[in-house]
């Protein structure tokens, strides 16, 4: 009788980027029945834009905000992504990633602990400056610190279609349809149009149009080089050096294999920047993503640049305050977005506590 309870149990969500369709497949493989509405689907969703590199929070762009939940939600994650390398339909790759400093880790608090973490639940984990020399790192540079570990890299073109199939085959129902904002406004006529319960908002950047104006976009870019082996040997672990939080430039390092034959440049962080009619030939942040990528790593000065697709641009969905998962105020809707860079690494966790968060308010 209590399967056939939880079977009733209907949900709307909002949105089919990484977040949404994650929670969407964690609901319905519990139980619940499941409508995701969204306006835009993969590829033209931020989603698909994302480097897709799973990091142990705070990520190259992220922010020391409250890291007790970002750690928990990263880590159940690793757990799914590690499983799903075995399934080569998913798209998901376990590879070596190596983090660049310009200060001696020995001394530094932070990322004693970061790294202590990391040992325990990341396989492969080294701390050795001499991976800046194994790495053949650009001798121009400083750094002085280095430490690797093995991380789920995801192709999205792969996975987010995995995921969509994923969802739809567990039984959800996915339609294409705009929400009009406010969502307060819209809430009680999607509720009883669909006979849910609940609805779980998943819309990313589309939270801000919908009625928070805390969200705001985090414009970024990758540029997109061959990576099979002909022009340069091919590169088969990622390179990151992270914003140090500090400077006004908002560049970083990133580099990462994206599944067999590319490979992803990046990056910045461009707060409240929308356009996205940006690429190397008419915007000089983009092309000083090549010269630093290059400068840091010198194999690059040979990359073939993928004509068909050179650059690809997104807003990550940031947010003042951090993540917002919980229920709302006033109205039987739980927030679950404000990701910024990390959507890819905070899903499956996000997604679980999701589920836990409407279990708890749908019993009686």
């Amino acid at each position: 009788m209590e399967d056939m309870a939880r079977e009733r149990k209907s949900v709307l969500v909002l949105g089919a980027g990484v977040i949404g369709l994650t929670t969407a497949l964690v609901l319905r493989r519990r139980g619940w029945q499941v409508t995701v509405l969204a306006d835009q689907f993969a590829p033209n969703i931020t989603s698909a834009v994302a480097g897709a590199l799973w990091e142990w929070p705070p990520g190259v762009c992220g922010k020391h905000l409250d890291l007790e939940r970002p750690r928990r939600w990263a880590e159940a994650s690793l757990r799914i992504f590690t499983e799903l390398a075995t399934d080569p339909a998913a798209g998901v790759y376990l590879r070596p990633v190596t983090f660049y400093f310009r200060h001696s880790l020995a001394g530094d608090a932070f990322h004693q602990e970061k790294m202590t973490q990391l040992a325990t639940i990341a396989r492969g984990f080294r701390h050795d400056a001499a991976l800046i020399a194994e790495n053949g790192i650009g001798p121009r540079h400083d750094y002085r610190d280095a430490y690797q570990h093995i991380a789920p890299m995801i192709d999205t073109d792969v996975y987010l279609n995995w995921l969509l199939q994923s969802a739809r085959d567990a039984g959800c129902e996915v339609i294409r349809r705009t929400v009009s904002a406010p969502l307060a406004d819209e809430a009680a006529q999607l509720l009883e149009e669909f006979h849910a319960e609940g609805i779980v908002n998943c819309t990313g950047f589309g939270a801000r149009d919908l009625g928070d104006a805390t969200v705001y976009p985090l414009r970024g870019a990758v540029i997109r080089v061959k990576n099979d082996g002909r022009r340069m040997p091919r590169i088969t672990q990622a390179h990151c050096i992270s914003h140090d939080g500090i400077s006004s430039d908002p560049g970083f390092v990133f580099i990462v294999p994206r599944g067999e034959d590319k490979l992803l440049l990046g990056g910045f962080a461009e707060p409240n920047q929308t356009e996205l009619g940006i690429g190397l030939d008419n915007y000089e942040p983009v092309h000083e993503i090549l010269h630093r990528c290059v400068e840091f790593l010198p194999v690059l000065k040979n990359a073939e640049i993928d004509a068909a697709e050179p650059v690809r641009v997104g807003l990550r969905p940031a947010r003042e305050h951090g993540v917002r998962l919980e229920w709302d105020d006033a109205l039987p809707i739980l927030h679950n977005y404000g990701h910024g860079g990390s959507g890819v690494t905070y899903s499956w966790g996000c997604a679980f506590d999701a589920f836990r968060l409407l279990e708890l308010n749908s019993r009686p």
